[in-house]
């Protein structure tokens, strides 16, 4: 009986210290799940707080005598990131490396903003981006890439205006849209100038006068008759201005939670503003309006009147 007992006994004993050593490494275990668990957690909130950084592109231009194909460069743009910043070329830099602009920087500045896709806006950019502005650009703006479209950019002495950002491996490029430039609208401008005055046989300067105030014969202050000068049709370019830098959509939104703009055909405008009108087709002007931030919705081919109907 001794012998079974100590036998026992010893069994008890052995049972025992198994059971100690398991829940030690159990419980060792598990003070080491917490601890990794703990530093698993951090490690994912800081790549979660990194992810969360937004990508912030950024995309210079001139935007003179601002149109579809601009808005559809600064929708490309911000697909490429989270963030849009724009800088619009001062008019300065525009003059001395394309001529002077059509419209001023500020006008310029107001239609940029009124882009849905643009989040910030930065004047009197450069025309070229030197390696001063791009340092500024990454470390004061947190720009991630520098945008530009797929057409040449060059200086007067035929250098890249876009080259150190290339070098620096932070450059993308998007499609540039074609069919349409800020040259082609001043020479549609221009020939239907040309043309008006083909078909009315009256002197060019009196022609001018009547493009720039909707066919008034008033004089501008100052100017001769015989005279001739750019400012002459300015006037249509302001008026140009006024809507496409969607300060008449951005008042017409504040009366409401929705705006919804009827754009006429180009027939419907011919018809009450002369042949040679519209300047830009039913196509542009849907996507030029489409693009303003404070639009919802368009009606492509709304009448002149509206109807009890409508």
């Amino acid at each position: 009986m001794g012998s079974n007992e100590a036998k026992e006994t010893a069994e008890l004993r052995l049972k025992f210290v198994a059971k100690c050593v398991v829940t030690g490494v159990a419980l060792g275990l598990s003070i080491w799940g917490i601890n990794h668990a703990s530093g698993l957690s951090e490690t994912l909130e800081m790549w979660v707080r990194k992810k969360k950084k937004p990508i912030r592109v950024y995309m210079d231009g001139c935007f003179d005598m601002m149109h579809y194909g601009h808005c559809n460069a600064l929708r490309q743009a911000r697909a490429l990131g989270d963030q849009l910043v724009v800088g619009v070329v001062s008019d300065a830099e525009i003059t001395a490396n394309k001529g002077p602009p059509v419209t001023s920087l500020n006008e310029r500045m107001i239609m940029v903003q009124a882009v849905k896709w643009v989040d910030e806006v930065i004047p009197d950019a450069p025309y070229a981006i030197s390696e001063e502005f791009m340092k500024k650009l990454f470390e004061e703006y947190n720009i991630d890439y520098i945008i530009h479209g797929d057409d040449p950019c060059l200086l007067p002495d035929g250098s890249d205006a876009y080259a150190l950002a290339k070098t620096a491996g932070r450059f993308k490029q998007i499609k540039r849209t074609e069919g349409v430039s800020s040259t082609d609208i001043v020479g549609r401008m221009l020939l239907c100038v040309r043309e008006r005055s083909l078909n009315d046989k009256s002197n060019h300067s009196s022609l001018q006068r009547q493009f720039s105030h909707g066919n008034s014969q008033k004089f501008e202050d100052g100017i001769a008759a015989g005279e001739t000068r750019i400012s002459h049709f300015l006037p249509t370019s302001r008026r140009i201005v006024q809507f496409s830098n969607g300060k008449i959509l951005r008042l017409a939104r504040e009366f409401g939670d929705f705006l919804l703009v009827g754009i006429h055909t180009d027939q419907t405008i011919s018809a009450k503003r002369g042949a040679h009108r519209p300047i830009m087709n039913l196509h542009e002007r849907s996507l030029s309006v489409l693009a303003c931030r404070y639009v919802d919705e368009v009606i492509i081919g709304a009448p002149m009147e509206i109807s009890k109907d409508m």
